[in-house]
């Protein structure tokens, strides 16, 4: 038992990692840091700490240039350009600084008020002796409560990540769908209802659906507002009114939460309300929802041998065991990413809308996902782009589907009998069962429908049309829809 004891431990035979600061918890900090990087510089904590001190300096900034509270100063250009320096210096040091003073304040929100206090009690070693900026030390942060810093930092975060990082690779997607739609336009291909054989249509018309779909939403998230206040503890400028009574403090929240380029949101309670971001969420959400069923349809084309995959574009090794494979593994791993995306963006918007009476903290801890639900995104978006890139259109594979279908003819025949009919035809009567009896269950090859065709007794020109009609050119007007993109 002795020397058992002393043996190395079967079920952990291995050195402890978690004090390697280095090793990622998470996926989108270790295997797939590369294609969320850019989200780093919006909607990381760090990030967040740059924007909150951002709206801290320009609420000084704008308190003086407002001349909102008496004995406030004017501040010079140089004092101005300083204070705005000390947003446009943070980082790494900096957030170490900050990191250190939130250790001991054990509140974010203060930490980054001790902050830029420093820095404006230092402001003289930059500026000299005369500059006012030490004696404004006590308009950082004056009438503000953390969420009023918060939100604004939020929105400020959020609305750069979108449209500087989410919004261009996205709409870069849609159109690299929409591309590939105009190239395949005329291409003709069997159509499946249900997984059976159907009307065909053209490659090009069904990427055309989804290219449409994708750019609706991405339109609507384009447009959507982002809302901002700073209006104090309850949302009742309170602290404004009884210590500056003559100064109109709902003009100076309304033009400094517009001078943030942001929309003024004149009711709330400490909170802003959050409903944008849970509509901004939703359409997100529904984006990634469309492109997942991309994914999954150029998935099972391909497996119907309508795509062929180049193995340069999809990777190197197709299978671990099976050597011929070359698995549409970036449409696979889009799928699962949409997924955790939307069940973290589905959240925020079903939660974020509720808050306590005046105020709780669900929404401080749910906010910190964020990052994480436009990171999965934001890695399906790039999979879906590079995997639609590795695709060649197997043309031949899809005329021999549709040569083997021709009882999707039955569609056209029957309702060419009707028009007949209606027109005064003879003849015409019972059309859909005399082509279900024809084509139900049954496979029918052209022979057998021109003949089928050939013995409806239909008007010379009806006949005609129909016994030229195959179905790679039974497509409507599908190549022309494709237009609609345009």
């Amino acid at each position: 038992m002795r020397e058992n004891a002393a043996m190395p431990d079967a079920t952990r035979p291995w050195v402890t990692l978690a004090d390697d600061s280095a090793i990622a918890l998470g996926p989108l900090d270790g295997r797939y840091r590369g294609d969320v990087s850019p989200l780093v510089d919006h909607l990381s904590e760090a990030a967040l700490n740059r924007a909150r001190l951002h709206v801290e300096v320009e609420w000084v900034i704008h308190l003086c240039a407002a001349g909102a509270i008496p004995g406030a100063p004017t501040l010079s250009d140089a004092e101005v350009t300083y204070l705005r320096d000390v947003v446009a210096t943070f980082g790494p040091a900096q957030i170490a600084e900050l990191a250190a003073i939130e250790a001991e304040t054990r509140h974010d929100v203060k930490a980054v008020e001790y902050f830029l206090k420093r820095r404006l009690g230092r402001a003289a070693d930059a500026l000299g002796d005369g500059t006012s900026l030490p004696a404004a030390s006590e308009l950082v942060h004056i009438f503000c409560t953390s969420e009023d810093v918060n939100n604004l930092s939020y929105a400020l975060t959020i609305r750069s990540a979108v449209h500087e990082v989410w919004l261009p690779a996205a709409t870069a997607l849609a159109d690299a769908v929409a591309d590939l739609a105009r190239a395949e336009a005329a291409t003709p291909m069997l159509a499946r209802t249900h997984g059976q054989p159907a009307t065909p249509v053209t490659l090009g018309k069904e990427l055309a659906v989804l290219a449409h779909r994708l750019r609706r939403q991405l339109a609507r998230i384009e447009s959507d507002e982002t809302l901002g206040k700073i209006n104090g503890a309850t949302g009742t400028y309170g602290a404004h009114a009884i210590s500056v009574p003559d100064t109109d403090w709902q003009e100076v929240g309304r033009t400094f939460v517009e001078g943030l380029g942001l929309t003024w949101n004149p009711l709330t309670t400490q909170i802003e309300s959050h409903d944008w971001q849970a509509e901004l969420y939703a359409d997100v959400a529904r984006f990634n929802r469309v492109l997942h069923n991309l994914a999954t349809d150029v998935w099972t084309y391909i497996s119907l041998g309508y795509f062929a995959q180049r193995l340069s574009a999809q990777g190197s090794t197709g299978s671990s065991t099976m050597p011929h494979k070359v698995n549409p593994i970036r449409f696979e791993n889009a799928e699962a990413n949409l997924e955790v995306s939307n069940a973290l963006l589905d959240n925020l918007s079903a939660t974020l809308v509720t808050s306590r009476l005046q105020r709780d903290l669900t929404d401080s801890s749910s906010q910190r996902t964020i990052g994480v639900a436009f990171g999965h995104s934001l890695l399906a978006i790039a999979n879906v782009t590079r995997g639609l890139a590795g695709l060649d259109v197997d043309a031949a594979a899809m005329a021999r589907h549709l040569d083997a279908n021709w009882e999707v003819l039955g569609e056209a025949v029957q309702s060419a009998m009707r028009a007949a009919g209606i027109a005064g035809a003879t003849g015409m009567a019972d059309p859909y069962e005399r082509l279900k009896e024809l084509t139900r269950g049954r496979r029918v090859d052209g022979a057998g429908m021109r003949a089928f065709i050939a013995d409806l007794g239909l008007p010379s020109d009806v006949e005609q049309r129909l016994l030229a009609l195959t179905p790679a050119s039974y497509t409507g007007y599908a190549e022309r829809l494709v237009a609609h993109l345009d």
